[in-house]
């Protein structure tokens, strides 16, 4: 590491210009390719899947993305003439659209059913050339302009569907931009120089935008979900200013002591940069835990997030210290480098705050332990509730066409029709016809079933589908009660006796698979990315007891995180303020992602405060001593990190998705609860009652085990120039959490 950060330091320039270089290059070959981003939460070999291939094999014309214009009279019905003959006209516009492939307006024959019983409401069918994911967004942009502009005094005109949701308009930039802002500020306060805290951000943005475009890049190669780059530049931006941030704060702390700049460079990333590293590698570690499930879904977003936190990393060891040695000494504030200049070299000695607050967990910590586990497991009760499904447009906030659309549709029609089941099957012979012929009486008759459209066959007479509508809304639960009936009850009865082998799907089909494939597989899961965790923190400190606090810590976090999740999100409390939709399930993959990021992150912490208590310990091997010097040494710092990287995370709720607002808040939650209340409470305070216990390992292992550093003991004799002046001022200086009696 130090043989690095000298090459980038007495290169700075050549080390800038590569990143440039890289950043440019990446960013242009992602303009020149587009993207090619696929939401596809279909698992080869669940029923849903299956009855997917079944109809996209049987009726290759059904793989447009089919969406809805839906128009509402107040006064007056649909079928009035002037309503008739300006949605006619609109609908035939949109016919001749690039990239429509057919319009099923409500006033043809076969269209009645598409008119609300009041007449009140009518929708037309739109089905696109090709699916959402593979569509322009100027096309479906140009669909939902000419629909708007049927709209006049008395009609309302809106549209849902998943092409027409590509072109609602979002936050834009505003959640990056205000998390920026916020982070600058805290860094300034922080730092008191302007240069020192502009450097992080530069380093941060810089290796983010490089990923941003990579991600764009990876889209072309494999499955990438299209939130993935959304996700990736919140991670990324949090962990690279926080990374950056604390090689800067060492790098402070060495030209106070009056190392040279260079030397001081060198030091920082020598010593903070292996815990930047270490601490980068258990969040990709956390992420890449992922591909064990084998979702091709899942493994593009691993992948897409750990190629952000690789590039901040690397950004952060590298182009970092290139722009501390072109800045110099102005890493420092004024005021810091004049009395440098007036008192030489000081100590940087814990006091105020921290040193209090330190030595008040010490005297403390049983109770404070305990207030810290109530509020955890209070805020993670909530997560006894989470119930994963369908989150659908219905979620959308209420200014949205999509959701308009989407009420309007339940209003007219029922809640159902927003989400139809498709029944689908090969069909072998006469029996099976009329097995299939009888099968909508039987489905009629079925408890949750609103209506059911006539058997559809394809041209060769040897596939067929037929579409029911529940009574309630996609992700109801008694939608999902009725797909298990269907399952298990009627559709196995109906195939008694023919050679039918009727397959669910749909929307809630599909997602309630998904979350099942989910479930099952995230026991081991957890357990892989919670062992490799251990693992590595064992070989880091050499401790047993250290990995398992850390466990039991990232786990409590998570848990805390989902509780604050499903309050907001599936109970609703504030969702509607908050500009994020209704209250709805949460969507399965989520809990999967989070789980990835939030072990990651929660790691980070602990790898910062705990590898300054083992520095300690090592000269020391006094625990008591350990642990408040530790505590008091980083805590501000944690703290000044925990607040940019709760900001840059809740800023991502002015994203206006639904699904990069619930990762902003569950991650800002997370981390909040890991700084304030895990890390610098119910941690050290375990650690003072557990003693000397905290650092046992076991002799054997102790010899099997190879040795590894994060953060070395940096070494006396490297300031063998300074020890005269600290002595002196240490004598003087009083209050010093140092000197505080255990």
């Amino acid at each position: 590491m130090a043989a690095l950060a000298r090459w980038c330091v007495q290169r700075r320039l050549v080390a800038v210009l590569l990143w440039l270089l890289a950043f440019g290059g990446v960013s242009a070959a992602a303009v020149a390719t587009g993207t090619a981003y696929s939401n596809d939460y279909h698992v080869p070999g669940t029923e849903s899947g299956r009855a997917t291939e079944l109809l996209q094999d049987g009726f290759p014309g059904l793989g447009g993305d089919s969406d809805t214009v839906v128009w509402h009279t107040a006064t007056g019905t649909v079928r009035a003439s002037d309503v008739e003959q300006t949605m006619t006209r609109t609908l035939d516009e949109i016919a001749e659209l690039p990239g429509v492939a057919a319009v099923g307006s409500p006033y043809d024959k076969q269209g009645a059913g598409q008119i609300s019983e009041d007449g009140h409401t009518a929708y037309a069918t739109v089905t696109f050339d090709d699916s959402a994911e593979n569509l322009d967004t100027g096309e479906a942009q140009a669909v939902v302009s000419a629909a708007k502009d049927a709209e006049a005094e008395g009609l309302q005109v809106e549209l849902g569907g998943s092409a027409v949701a590509l072109t609602e308009s979002t936050g834009g930039h505003l959640a990056e931009i205000v998390g920026v802002a916020v982070a600058a500020v805290v860094l300034f306060l922080a730092f008191g120089s302007l240069a020192a805290s502009l450097l992080p951000i530069a380093t941060a943005l810089v290796g983010v935008g490089t990923a941003y475009a990579g991600i764009a890049l990876l889209g072309h190669a494999m499955t990438v979900a299209d939130f993935a780059p959304m996700l990736g530049m919140l991670i990324g931006l949090g962990v690279g200013i926080d990374y950056a941030l604390f090689i800067v704060t060492r790098h402070r702390r060495g030209l106070k002591r009056g190392l040279p700049v260079a030397e001081s460079i060198t030091n920082a990333v020598a010593t903070t940069g292996r815990a930047v590293v270490f601490a980068g590698a258990t969040v990709c570690i956390a992420l890449l835990g992922m591909l064990i499930l084998q979702l091709s879904f899942l493994n593009g977003v691993a992948i897409a997030a750990s190629l952000t936190v690789i590039l901040t990393v690397a950004a952060s060891i590298t182009l970092l210290p290139a722009l501390l040695s072109f800045i110099g000494m102005r890493a420092l504030s004024r005021r810091e480098r004049r009395r440098l200049a007036e008192h030489g070299p000081e100590p940087e000695l814990p006091t105020g705050f921290a040193a209090r607050w330190s030595a008040f967990v010490e005297r403390h910590p049983k109770a404070l332990g305990a207030i810290a586990l109530a509020v955890i497991t209070i805020l993670a009760l909530p997560t006894l509730g989470l119930r994963l499904g369908t989150s659908d447009q219905g979620n959308d906030p209420e200014t949205s066409t999509t959701r308009q659309a989407y009420d309007l549709m339940a209003d007219g029609f029922g809640p159902g029709v927003n989400g139809p089941l498709t029944l689908v099957t090969e069909v072998d012979g006469g029996d099976d016809k009329l097995a299939l012929d009888n099968l909508d009486a039987t489905l009629r008759g079925t408890e949750g079933v609103a209506s059911v459209t006539p058997v559809t066959y394809n041209a060769g007479g040897d596939t067929a589908y037929l579409t029911v509508v529940p009574e309630s809304s996609p992700q109801s639960r008694q939608t999902s009660e009725l797909v298990d009936r269907l399952r298990d009850e009627v559709l196995h009865r109906a195939e008694t006796g023919t050679s039918l082998d009727l397959q669910v799907g749909g929307m809630t089909a599909g997602y309630d698979d998904f979350a099942e494939v989910i479930v099952g597989k995230l026991p081991l899961f957890v357990g892989v990315v919670i062992g490799l965790g251990c693992l590595l923190l064992l070989l880091a400190f050499r401790s047993v007891g250290i990995p398992l606090k850390a466990a039991a810590m990232n786990v409590a976090a998570v848990a805390a995180a989902f509780g604050v999740v499903v309050a907001i999100f599936q109970w609703g409390w504030g969702s509607e303020l908050l500009g994020l939709g209704r209250a709805g399930p949460i969507e399965p993959f989520l809990p999967v992602i989070m789980v990835s990021v939030l072990f990651g992150l929660s790691m980070d912490y602990q790898v910062f405060l705990v590898s300054r208590m083992y520095e300690e310990w090592l000269e020391t091997g006094d625990n008591r001593r350990a642990v408040r010097i530790g505590l008091a040494e980083t805590s501000r710092v944690i703290n000044s990190a925990a607040v940019i990287m709760i900001s840059v995370f809740l800023a991502f709720v002015l994203s206006g998705d639904r699904v990069i607002a619930m990762f902003g808040i569950a991650l800002a939650a997370a981390v909040a609860l890991d700084a304030f209340v895990l890390r610098t409470l119910l941690v050290p305070a375990l650690m003072h009652m557990l003693g000397g216990a905290n650092w046992w390992l076991p002799r054997w292992l102790d010899k099997r085990m190879p040795r590894i550093s994060i953060e070395p003991p940096e070494s006396r004799a490297a300031h063998e120039r300074l020890t005269d002046v600290v002595a002196e001022l240490e004598k003087e200086q009083r209050g010093d959490v140092r000197d505080i009696a255990g």
